[in-house]
């Protein structure tokens, strides 16, 4: 963790010992079972062997022939081996679903983590995995496989009655045959589940912190007393909420919300449909009086959006364009927006939705997404740019953004644009919350070792909402490659998009106090004490910015901010400061 401190007297130096926060995490408790957080987005010429073990799948490495395993549907299955390797090939299909199957017995509300890897005899298709039980189909996750090499697919899924169940894969091209390896299916309770999500916390939110007074000859300095205050606007993890202009003139609204959030994206302000609405007449003025806002507060921004390929949401005026049109239209708009604003925000939503939908491309070619992040990219190459797409941990049954087809997308854009610094956005829009699909395709997209945000975090309106707005946000907390969070609830008079946090009077809904109690719980309370006849002083806090204060009975008080700017530590790192 780099450490700078600021000076704000000058008569004490103190010893800044910040421990490795892997180091912190020495196993999860006793009676928890792990998680692996293991994925692989390779295709590899061997299978890795099935984690944890293939769980309570009965011969996952199909070693022993094809016990536990049976054709599902009208397809053929036999065991074949390549280079030492064993697998099953299932051919012979007439339908999508006809493939091998192995019958289990589920427990209700369990999560269940699955991964298996696969191949195809040719081509690339997607291939998923299906769970059916009396009470109807879990899609535990697809992967695009190709041929000649290995794909893992990772994924889950809860089940929701106690009972026998049958896994199956599936493929929409009858033509190819379905190869599968290294099958694992593993239950969690609930309890193991919020246990995993509680060390990760500890592991890479947290830091171990030890202080060490001593005076100006280098003599250690005991009974002095270290007072931590972590800075309430400056947490080590990103969480905020969209705004949109009924903040500018709302007093109430801004001070419910800067008394909160660190980060923020404009809900409507920066899409192109507001600052264009007729050819060449730009009106960036609610955009700028909002960053204008932001800055006041210290607030980060997001740039949302460059572009939105659902061609809903264009300016009315495009339709009518010719390709060529278009094109000049679109690179006039990517200039002006990005340049406008360089230097200024903290990542770019280059393109909204580009999975579901393809307004641009259909008019543009299949190689318009990756020209307008090369164009991006030139404009403004100091951030992060993001594709922000949703349903990708969502939900498990929208083949059109699985993490697969994501990674295929993200792969397109990165072959023109090597050297731009790429992001991934998941807007994270939920229903019921799939945890167990959440994580592993997170596990997945982590792969990349790219940041990833959740960026329009809300949950349809229900009985449940507050219960899983909380679930998710401690699933995305906690997870190791998870880099910021923003909430989907621009207020509005008339009520927010899908999700609101408080009323009209700024009182917290359910909801809002849901984000409440997990922002204090993610917070350093003010941390006080002596230091021991060494002169020193330890604490573990949550990654940010804190004022450290020092008084002893031989001198004044002293203080220092200490401000974190890298919360991956490999090794303890010690720092001195001459004051």
């Amino acid at each position: 963790m780099e450490i700078s401190v600021l000076q704000k007297n000058n008569l004490i130096t103190m010893l800044l010992i910040l421990a490795c926060a892997d180091l912190l995490f020495s196993g999860f408790e006793a009676n928890a079972l792990p998680y692996d957080y293991t994925a692989s987005i390779e295709c590899l010429e061997t299978p890795l062997k099935p984690l944890h073990g293939g769980g309570i799948i009965l011969n996952p490495e199909l070693n022993m022939g094809l016990k536990g395993w049976q054709a599902f549907g009208d397809a053929k299955i036999e065991q074949r081996e390549l280079a030492g390797n064993k697998f099953v090939a299932v051919h012979a299909r007439n339908r999508p679903t006809d493939s091998i199957s192995q019958k289990l017995y589920l427990q209700q509300e369990t999560l269940y983590s699955f991964s298996a890897w696969i191949q195809v005899s040719e081509g690339n298709e997607a291939v998923a995995a299906v769970f059916k039980s009396g009470t109807g189909f879990k899609h535990g996750g697809a992967v695009v496989a190709e041929s000649k090499c290995w794909s893992m697919l990772k994924g889950g899924f809860t089940s929701d009655a106690t009972g026998p169940a049958e896994l199956y894969f599936e493929s929409k091209n009858t033509s190819i045959e379905i190869w599968v390896d290294s099958i694992s299916l593993q239950p969690f309770t609930t309890e193991e589940w919020a246990s995993h999500q509680d060390q990760n916390i500890k592991k890479v939110r947290k830091a171990k912190v030890r202080i060490q007074a001593i005076d100006k000859l280098g003599n250690p300095l005991s009974n002095a007393t270290i007072t931590i205050q972590q800075h309430q606007n400056k947490p080590g993890f990103p969480i905020g909420c969209a705004i949109n202009k009924n903040i500018l003139t709302n007093t109430p609204y801004q001070k419910w919300f800067t008394s909160r959030f660190t980060v923020t994206t404009f809900e409507d302000e920066m899409k192109w449909y507001s600052t264009e609405v007729s050819p060449g007449h730009e009106d960036y003025t609610s955009a700028d009086a909002l960053l204008s806002f932001a800055k006041q507060h210290n607030i980060a921004v997001r740039g949302h959006n460059v572009l939105w390929d659902d061609p809903k949401y264009q300016p009315g005026w495009l339709y009518s364009l010719s390709p060529a049109e278009l094109s000049n239209a679109v690179h006039k708009r990517i200039v002006s927006v990005m340049s406008r604003y360089t230097g200024q925000l903290i990542a770019w939503d280059v393109v909204n939705e580009n999975l579901h939908f393809s307004f641009f491309e259909s008019k543009l070619g299949d190689q318009a997404t990756p020209n307008f992040y090369r164009l991006a990219h030139a404009v403004d190459w100091s951030v992060p740019l993001f594709s922000n797409e949703y349903n990708t941990i969502e939900d498990s049954r929208d083949g059109a953004a699985t993490p697969a087809k994501y990674l295929q997308k993200l792969r397109q854009i990165q072959g023109l644009t090597r050297n731009a610094k790429m992001g991934i956005g998941l807007e994270s829009h939920f229903g019921t919350p799939n945890l167990a699909y959440m994580r592993a395709s997170l596990d997945t997209l982590g792969a990349t070792g790219l940041p990833i945000w959740l960026t329009e975090l809300d949950v349809l309106s229900g009985p449940n909402q507050a219960k899983y707005l909380e679930q998710i946000l401690m699933e995305a907390y906690s997870h190791p490659k998870v880099d910021g969070i923003v909430i989907w609830a621009a207020w509005k008079p008339q009520g927010c998009y899908r999700m609101c946090l408080t009323d009209n009077n700024f009182n917290n809904l359910a909801t809002g106090n849901v984000v409440d109690n997990l922002l204090r719980q993610w917070r350093s309370r003010a941390v006080s004490g002596l230091t021991d006849t060494r002169g020193f002083f330890e604490a573990t806090l949550f990654h940010g910015d804190y004022e450290i204060n020092i008084t002893h009975p031989s001198s004044s008080a002293h203080s220092f901010v200490v401000v974190s700017t890298n919360a991956s530590l490999q090794s303890p790192l010690t720092f001195q400061v001459s004051v």
